[in-house]
């Protein structure tokens, strides 16, 4: 009689299941990782809008709220990817960047669901730049 070479039904799920408590410990770390990678999109898109903030208050004298006089296709501005709706609010000779993370990067990067950015370069949270 000769003895069949292959795996026991107990093997296979063990490997399952081993599988399964990596994966279930991996993935949330990768979410987050995701989740600052397109954090970078929101930094360039920040500094775009200041940038030509900046420019327009040469042309102007004076800074906007409304985007789509910076050249922006609309106001609220949002991003390319849709991860991220840029607002301006001006106030007196200054102005403040808002990028909010929209859909399901709201969720991934919660605790830097809002990045701010001052005419004087402040940046807040810190710890999301």
């Amino acid at each position: 009689m000769v003895k069949g070479k292959g795996f026991t039904l107990i093997e296979v799920m063990i490997t399952v299941v081993v599988i399964a408590i990596i994966s279930a410990i991996a993935y949330p770390s990768y979410q987050q990782y995701v989740g600052r990678g397109y954090r970078g999109e929101a930094h360039a898109q920040l500094n775009r809008v200041a940038n030509l903030q900046e420019q327009f208050f040469l042309d102007n004298r004076s800074f906007t709220s409304d985007l789509t006089d910076l050249g922006l296709a609309t106001s609220p501005y949002v991003t390319d990817s849709a991860r991220y709706q840029i607002t301006a609010v001006v106030s007196g000779s200054s102005y403040t960047l808002t990028a909010a993370a929209q859909g399901s990067q709201a969720t991934i990067d919660s605790d830097c669901s809002a990045l701010v950015l001052t005419m004087e370069g402040t940046k807040t949270p810190t710890e999301c730049w």
